[in-house]
């Protein structure tokens, strides 16, 4: 019996609802199973009267059916499941790479990378080091080494695509006839089934584990700074190449140096008459104990600076600067003694009654720096 639903209750394509309602009781008193009696030819003329109905009495379904589809087939839509973009994909996939793919897909594919945090102290990113990363990724299953298949045994050619990986299909539309090609659903597109699948890695041809992943971390780092390590993720389905390891780099805060680029800041607290008189004091740094020079008369927020003794530049060689920030502490809690050598010196100095000058607004070099580091 012909696909043409308006030819088989009679109606012409524009007929109404109510005409379509109309022609299909009177067809269907016809045909009816109780009024035809055992007439086979009248059975199956019932069952296609109804389902022309069960389409053109449907706005939705009429619609659909006159743009080509037929909503009543196994698949729906347009000719029994196609749809508009199987026919774009048809007419113009080759030119836009959206039916690119030819044959069965790979089971082997590459494994995803992972992204890992990797936090070490100003020492560590000042000098460099080794460290070892443990990570919980993807290996290949050892007992089928990524065949995916139990020992003994090997993949076996889809019986369904014979190994093509796709199916044709031909499916109306309104522009008539179109084959078209889609994965195969029983092999999943490989082109093979795993007829006995690993028991150990249950035909995935990986397994979970944790390993210990070397990493050099070259001086110069800071936070933010991501290392690649390459082929070093995890490893793909069915053993496929591994992805690659990103270390992202987290510097702890240190409790005396603050760090700006590759240049390291400290804070130096001397009593005032150190300061007035000059000393040289020593200073653990990094590199070990160092003597920092204070000339008389260093003044407080002055700034001695110790060559070389930052962090290491990265990749390029060298290192910052150290620089040291004076602050000058002022006595108290003078007993009469203190005290009144104080009064002598000022005696001295003409300054018993010093007269007291508003200085311009400014800004000292390391509070600078704690504002940037603060972000104000």
């Amino acid at each position: 019996m012909s696909n043409d639903y308006y030819a088989i209750l009679g109606v012409p394509r524009d007929a109404t609802p109510e005409q379509i309602k109309k022609a299909y009781r009177k067809l269907a008193r016809e045909h009816h199973p109780d009024v035809a009696g055992d007439d086979p030819a009248a059975e199956e003329r019932f069952k296609d009267v109804s389902r022309a109905y069960e389409v053109l009495g449907n706005p939705e379904k009429r619609r659909a059916y006159d743009l080509g589809g037929d909503p009543s087939s196994p698949g729906g839509g347009m000719g029994g499941g196609f749809g508009f973009q199987d026919i774009f994909e048809t007419f113009f996939g080759a030119a836009t790479g959206a039916s690119a793919q030819r044959g069965p897909i790979p089971r082997a594919r590459r494994g995803q990378d992972a992204l890992l945090r990797l936090d070490l102290d100003l020492a560590e990113v000042t000098f460099g080091t080794h460290r070892e990363v443990p990570v919980d990724t993807a290996v290949v299953c050892p007992t089928c080494q990524g065949t995916c298949c139990r020992p003994g045994t090997s993949p076996r050619t889809c019986e369904v695509c014979h190994g093509r990986g796709t199916v044709q299909r031909v499916a109306r539309s309104f522009l008539g006839q179109v084959m078209t090609n889609q994965p195969c659903a029983a092999c999943r597109g490989f082109g093979t089934t795993i007829p006995e699948p690993c028991t150990e890695c249950a035909g995935e041809g990986r397994v979970r584990a944790r390993r210990t992943i070397a990493v050099d971390v070259p001086a110069g780092v800071d936070t933010g700074t991501r290392i690649k390590l390459t082929s070093q993720g995890e490893v793909g389905p069915a053993g496929g190449p591994p992805g690659d390891v990103y270390l992202e780099v987290r510097e702890r805060r240190h409790e005396v140096f603050t760090r700006d680029g590759d240049d390291l800041h400290a804070t130096l607290s001397v009593p005032m008459t150190a300061a007035a008189l000059g000393t040289v004091l020593t200073l653990e740094t990094l590199d070990g104990e160092q003597e920092v020079d204070l000339r008389p008369g260093t003044q407080p927020e002055q700034v001695v600076t110790l060559k070389g003794l930052g962090v290491g530049h990265l990749h390029v060689g060298g290192r910052g600067d150290l620089h040291v920030h004076v602050e000058v502490t002022v006595p108290t809690n003078l007993d009469d003694e203190q005290a009144e050598l104080l009064r002598r010196l000022a005696a001295l100095r003409g300054e018993e009654r010093p007269e007291g000058r508003l200085a311009a607004a400014h800004q000292g070099v390391f509070g600078k720096l704690r504002d940037k580091l603060a972000g104000r």
